[in-house]
């Protein structure tokens, strides 16, 4: 059975630790580099000590393929332009700024999720984002895209990934194209290592982002070490992580309403150490 966390939205604004610091466990964020350390602040600030280990690289694509370029060459065609991650934006908008030192205008964007909304906003583009969930789901519930046969559509995204979204958008008969900007890859530890860590560490709890994290912790731990460590609590960003890291062994499944730092706070406030929820 999995824990519902309370709602959050937004970026944690780190806090001053107090004199509590670590009294309440250890804690795993897994975030990639260069995007922990609000995170790991706030968790601080709630009495935890904090550790980073990133369980996905991000890496550019180093040429885009034509037919990638043509798309970019197309932007002004389309009538929906989404960004399905804050990574989506910031690999994205470098691609598009090659292209269009200006914006086209008349085109409506989407982000999914406050976090993804305030990156576009940084460009001085003002973003459609869903309720909750924060997730492909969320977003097609979101009236703009009710009704777009014939229309137009292109998602900004990584290799890879979910397909939900694109599947849904065409069988509502929209044209859906897809830019691959970047791609994202299990991080290069020996065998071992991530284990020797968590050990090192004391881990009781490791904060989950995305499905691919979970997955290259289940590659990153041998079968022996996941046996280990089944009992630690992980925090995961929705019901469909949820369910797999359950089906991965995992005992303790705590799941957050997004996977935005408010959200993966709140959900850690909630975790009881113990609870085998």
């Amino acid at each position: 059975m999995t824990r519902k966390g309370a709602a959050g939205r937004g970026a944690v604004t780190p806090g001053m630790a107090d004199a509590t610091v670590g009294s309440k466990g250890s804690v795993l964020v897994t975030r990639p580099a260069g995007q922990t350390v609000a995170l790991c602040s706030a968790v601080e600030a709630a009495g935890y000590t904090a550790h980073s280990q990133p369980l996905l690289e991000l890496q550019a694509l180093s040429e885009l393929p034509p037919s990638q370029r043509q798309l970019l060459l197309d932007l002004e065609r389309y009538q929906h332009v989404i960004f399905v991650s804050g990574n989506a934006v910031h690999f994205g908008m470098a691609c598009i700024e090659d292209y269009w030192p200006q914006v086209p205008v008349g085109l409506t964007w989407y982000a999914i999720g406050d976090a993804t909304a305030a990156l576009l906003y940084d460009f001085g583009i003002e973003a459609v984002i869903p309720g909750t969930p924060m997730t492909s789901e969320g977003l097609l519930a979101v009236p703009q895209l009710q009704r777009v046969a014939g229309q137009r559509i292109l998602i900004i995204k990584g290799e890879g990934g979910r397909t939900t979204l694109r599947e849904e958008l065409v069988h509502r008969g929209a044209k859906v194209d897809e830019l691959a900007c970047y791609r994202r890859v299990c991080p290069d530890l020996p065998a071992g290592e991530l284990a020797a860590r968590m050990s090192e560490w004391r881990i009781n709890l490791v904060m989950i982002s995305s499905g691919e994290g979970l997955a290259n912790l289940k590659t990153l731990l041998r079968r022996p070490e996941t046996t280990k460590f089944r009992d630690i609590c992980v925090i995961v960003p929705s019901e469909r992580i949820a369910r797999m890291a359950q089906k991965a062994g995992f005992g303790q499944v705590v799941t957050a309403e997004n996977a935005s730092d408010v959200a993966m706070l709140h959900a850690l406030k909630e975790w009881k150490p113990g609870s085998g929820e």
